[in-house]
């Protein structure tokens, strides 16, 4: 586990800090005693994960997008940071499909952009661009990619992340090789899950609504497998590389964080959860034929288990069971939710 202690007083700098993953991660640092500060899109839902946990009020934030490079220098250059971590991103592959253009520039232009003031930061000890499992060329290996294996994407999503994976190479090789004293790594990791998750066409979040608003509940792809894994695990894999890379470039490249174990059928985590929220829910199998998403998806975590001695704390069990907590407590009474976030940040990173 991280010793937390050595993120107190330090700057630090996360893009995408609304979202999901960006929202935990703030939160885990603000409480670990770092000042950070936060640039992103502002939420769109006043019950996002973001204002639940308060950070309006409690780190510095601006609102602004990372397609405007000239804001996220002006933002970057006020806060000074020691580590930065990239995490702003359109991550969805279905609205990358509606939204191609969109997509690319925000995760393409928006890393060029990241990448390029970086290069000039002489604050800057390390930072971690955060890209995406589906960075990898579909083969469907049954073995899992390994962090050397080709990069390639066909629904624009992928494309942009392998895209962004290109970018970060050439930066790392171009600008960064001869910097002994920044760290510059790129982290692919595959479906995060757990409490605070609102994203729209995400399976865990679609049910919870459903369940919420008394509608339908259609699964798109049942049988499809996917590297699940608890957000705090990866966010510990996120937390655990900054500190190894920080001042250090002898880890500078690309990382893998996903499960030991966990690549189970989308109908049996949902059937799963269900069950941990004692919930009955009656839900609809419609393929979608329009979208073309991988049927088998896996990571090989090898190298970040023997280098950085990082592991999944978390199985399959214990993140389900942790993701029903929450949300069924957000069901029943969203004001303990701070409470328990709290609760289950300090039982993860702290016990």
């Amino acid at each position: 586990m991280n010793k937390l202690s050595f993120f107190k007083g330090k700057k630090i700098f996360i893009t995408g800090h609304t979202g999901f993953k960006g929202s935990w991660l703030s939160y885990i640092l603000f409480l670990s005693g770092a000042k950070v500060t936060g640039y992103s899109l502002r939420p769109k839902n006043k019950n996002d994960n973001f204002y639940l946990l308060n950070l309006d009020k409690k780190i510095k934030n601006y609102y602004c997008d990372v397609r405007n490079r000239k804001s996220l220098e002006t933002a970057i250059v006020n806060c000074k940071p020691q580590i930065v971590f990239h995490l702003a991103a359109q991550a969805l592959v279905k609205e990358s499909y509606k939204n191609p253009y969109f997509t690319f520039k925000t995760n393409v232009v928006g890393t060029m952009n990241m990448l390029e003031i970086l290069t000039g930061l002489k604050s800057l000890r390390s930072a971690i661009i955060i890209t995406s499992d589906k960075c990898y060329k579909n083969l469907e290996k049954k073995t899992g990619y390994s962090e050397t294996d080709e990069i390639g994407g066909e629904d624009p999503y992928s494309a942009s992340k392998a895209a962004a994976e290109n970018i970060f190479y050439s930066y790392l090789k171009s600008f960064f090789k001869n910097k002994k004293k920044i760290g510059l790594v790129s982290v692919r990791a595959g479906n995060v899950i757990g409490g605070g998750d609102w994203s729209n066409d995400r399976i865990i979040p679609d049910l919870v609504k459903s369940i919420m608003n008394k509608k339908k509940f259609v699964i798109r792809n049942p049988k499809s497998t996917r590297p699940w894994q608890h957000v705090f695990d990866l966010l510990n894999g996120y937390l655990l590389i900054s500190q190894k890379i920080y001042a250090n470039n002898k880890f500078n490249g690309s990382w893998n964080f996903g499960p030991n174990r966990s690549h189970i059928k989308v109908i049996e985590v949902i059937g799963k959860l269900l069950k941990n929220m004692g919930i009955n829910k009656i839900f609809y199998i419609k393929p979608d034929k329009t979208i073309k998403e991988t049927k088998l998806l896996s990571l090989k975590i090898d190298k970040s288990k023997k280098i950085l001695k990082w592991k999944p704390k978390l199985d399959i069990k214990k993140t389900l069971e942790m993701t029903a907590e929450w949300y069924l407590s957000y069901i029943k009474d969203k004001k303990n939710i701070n409470k328990l976030s709290k609760s289950q940040v300090k039982s993860f990173f702290y016990d």
